[in-house]
This record gives C-alpha cells, structure tokens and sequence, in this order.
C-alpha cells in the first residue's frame, strides 16, 4: 500500500513529492478509526509552519482533508460504527497521509457525511468551509445587514466565504483577478453588490468600496494576501494583484474587522493611529488554529458538522475541478504547492 510523501532538499527551500510503500497499520485502538478513503483534496503545506512546530520528519505525510468509510474502530470510540461514511481533517501531527487507500485517524477529527453529498465535495469543501467559518464567524461575528470584502472570491476559499456570506444576510464585495474571474462572480446568485476589477490596475479598491457603501467603509474585510510595501519595481504580477495594505485601513468602516492571512503584516504607528481612530480590529486567519487548541475541539467538531450541512442543503457550491486518480497526485500536487491551481483538486480512491 502506498502513500504520498514530502521531502525538503538540502536548501530547505523546495520540496518534492514521493509515493512511498507503507507499513501494515497498528492494531484499531482506544479512539481511532481505521478509514477506507474515497476522496482527498489537495492544499497547499505550509513547510514553515511545520518546522516552527519541530515537526520535521525524513519524509512528511501529504493529504490531510478527506473523506471515507469507516473499516474498524477501536474499543474507547463512541461515534462511529464499521460502513459510516464521514469526512474529517487529519492533525497536523498524522502519521498516516491522506493520498492512501487506508488511514487511521482519532475519532475527534471526523463527522459523519451526509448521504447526498458525494465524496469529492465533501473532501473538496471541508477545509474552506472551516477557513470560511473561523474568518467571518469566530474572528468578525458576521450578522445580517453587514457589508462584507472578500478578496478574490472566484478562488476555493473566496466562493465559499461568498456563499457563507450571503447565507448570513450580509451585502457582499469581491475583487477579480481575471476577466474570467469576474465572469464567474458575476454569475453567482445571490448576486454580488460589486465586483472589481483589479487585474487592469484601473479600479481603485478603497474607492470602489466607500462609492458602494456610501462613503461609510465596510465592516468586514478577507483577504487573500496584502501589498506590504510601494516600491513597483519590486512587485510581481501576482503581487501587483494584491491591495496595499493601506487601502484595507482606508476602506474599513468604524468598528470593522480585517481578516488578514498574511502572517508577516507589519504595521506602523501611523497604520495602528488610524486603525484606533475607526476602533477597527485586525485578526489572523490561521488554518491550524483549531488544530493547534485541544480546548476548542468541541468548537471545531461543531464547525464541521454545520460545513457538512450546509453543502448538503446546497449553501456551499463549491468550485471543484475534475477529480483526478491517484497516480496524479503527485503531479498535481506540486501545482498546488506553487499556488498556481485555481479550482479545488480532489483525488478520487
């Protein structure tokens, strides 16, 4: 039985993807469940993250979000039976991948999967889902009548941050990072209050927004990612597509809340005044957060439950590409980790 594995050249700086043979799994005991996987998607690894964490091996598991039937459970489980069929995350800490055909896995990390949900979708959304919920939920208490930016919404995370939005009753903004992107927002229902255009560096992001909202700002902002610094020299394209981090500030309401994923934001004093001045809050959305606090477990568990749900009752609509078999997840994985997939990629068992 194989499974697919990373390793970190000498340099530290890339990785390479390898399908390596796996022992026979441990006897199923205490809380663990043994899982025949169906579907795994694929995600970026954060390979910093990982190494703050000391948790640098020879070879790291590869596949965490995934989705299953369950083979055998140990003798302390209480929610599982043999033939349930769930979806879960592995910890950071699994020993085993979740590109193989079996796993083992604490019972604490699965939900039971809803029978009309297939099993790409579900491996497919449930990580975004969990993104979605921590950044407009935990970090911004998101509520009916809100205005809400949410940066390059045609992407996995964006659409269901979208969807989540509006189910919530909120007025939703998004940026577009292509002309096909746009295309996509546009044919979202219900629709979108404005899409803007930021990949021909006409529109203004603070501008289009305070015109949108009356001039009053928004109250919550997710991004995909800031501008950190002015010089265009320096920037990328990809970069370039990006607000600076002084349009978010300007763009804020009183009293908003900017969901940041840039773990690296450096604010300076007159950044900090000005965000004083509006009594605004700047929170991280960290992907591992529920992974890292024991103490939140019920949170989390509640979180995915209502992910499962709300795919099943068609909220989230996930954007998935087509599934792919196994022998090319390697392949595709190495897109993934260069950021340059758009579409959610599920392998399918």
């Amino acid at each position: 039985m194989k499974g697919l594995y990373f390793q970190r050249n000498s340099t530290n700086e890339e990785i390479t993807f390898v399908f390596q043979e796996r022992e026979n799994l441990p006897v199923t005991e205490d809380n663990y469940v043994k899982l025949q996987v169906k579907a795994c998607a694929l995600s970026q690894i954060n390979t910093k993250l990982l190494a703050e964490m000391k948790m640098e091996k020879d070879f790291f598991p590869v596949g965490r979000e995934i989705a299953g039937i369950v083979l055998d459970v140990g003798n302390k489980v209480s929610f599982f039976q043999p033939d349930d069929e769930v979806v879960g995350i592995l910890p950071l800490d699994s020993e085993d991948p979740g590109l193989c055909e079996v796993v083992r896995v604490h019972e604490h990390y699965l939900v039971h999967k809803p029978e009309k949900v297939t099993w790409t979708e579900a491996a497919g959304t449930i990580r975004d889902g969990v993104r979605a919920y921590t950044a407009l939920h935990y970090l911004s208490h998101l509520s009916p009548g809100k205005s809400v930016l949410i940066m390059d919404g045609a992407s996995a995370l964006g659409t269901i941050a979208i969807q989540l939005a509006h189910h919530r009753g909120a007025k939703v903004i998004s940026t577009a990072c292509s002309p096909e992107d746009k295309q996509y927002l546009e044919r979202l229902r219900p629709s979108i209050a404005r899409v803007i255009d930021v990949w021909n560096g006409k529109a203004h992001i603070a501008e289009s927004c305070l015109e949108e909202t009356g001039g009053l700002g928004v109250d919550i902002v997710l991004d995909a990612g800031v501008r950190l610094y002015s010089k265009d020299d320096e920037l990328t394209v990809k970069l370039q597509l990006l607000p600076h981090k002084h349009d978010i500030i300007t763009l804020l309401g009183v009293g908003g809340h900017w969901i940041t994923t840039e773990e690296n934001l450096q604010l300076d004093p007159p950044d900090s005044h000005c965000l004083f001045l509006k009594g605004a809050t700047v929170a991280f959305l960290n992907d591992e957060v529920w992974n890292l606090s024991n103490a939140q477990q019920g949170k989390y568990l509640c979180i995915l439950k209502d992910v499962m749900e709300k795919l099943s009752t068609g909220v989230f609509r996930p954007q998935l590409d087509e599934p792919i078999p196994l022998y090319e997840a390697k392949v595709s994985m190495e897109v993934v980790q260069k950021n340059q997939g758009r579409k959610k990629q599920v392998v399918q068992f």
